[in-house]
């Protein structure tokens, strides 16, 4: 959990920003109705340069997200997990599992939050400290050497 939250430091911070940053330039609109006629119509608005922002942010992130998912598969290991001297392995052969497979946990994952994000704590008491996702692709995390 604590290198998530490291990885998730690393590649969530400066899409965050630019997030941030496009959003606050989205111009509210200003919207009048014709009491009379019953049209209605709006002026102004819109998103200015911020969807630039925006977009630059998401492609960031899904490339960290991407690059992520690669080192994990290619190495068992993200950097939030080398702070914390672990690192994700097949639990038959105690090798990387891919880059396949380590992009078919993370959609796991999902299965995780399902019942009100318990498959994430689940390791707290599991012999083995599997999440849910860990238990379907058959990995585990192990101390590095």
């Amino acid at each position: 959990m604590g290198a998530t939250l490291i990885d998730g430091l690393i590649s969530g911070l400066l899409p965050g920003i630019l997030y941030a940053i496009g959003m606050a330039q989205v111009k509210p609109a200003t919207c009048t109705s014709n009491q009379v006629t019953g049209q209605f119509s709006c002026t102004g608005g819109g998103l200015g340069g911020g969807v630039v922002f925006v977009l630059l942010g998401a492609l960031i992130a899904l490339g960290a997200t991407l690059w992520l998912i690669y080192q994990e598969g290619t190495t068992g290991q993200t950097i939030g997990k080398k702070m914390l001297n672990i690192r994700l392995v097949r639990e038959q052969d105690g090798q990387p599992l891919g880059f396949g497979m380590a992009l078919v946990r993370r959609i796991c994952h999902a299965i995780d939050a399902i019942p009100c994000y318990v498959g994430f704590l689940w390791p707290l008491w599991d012999e083995k400290r599997q999440t849910f996702a860990d238990k379907i692709i058959s990995t585990v995390v192990v101390v590095s050497q």
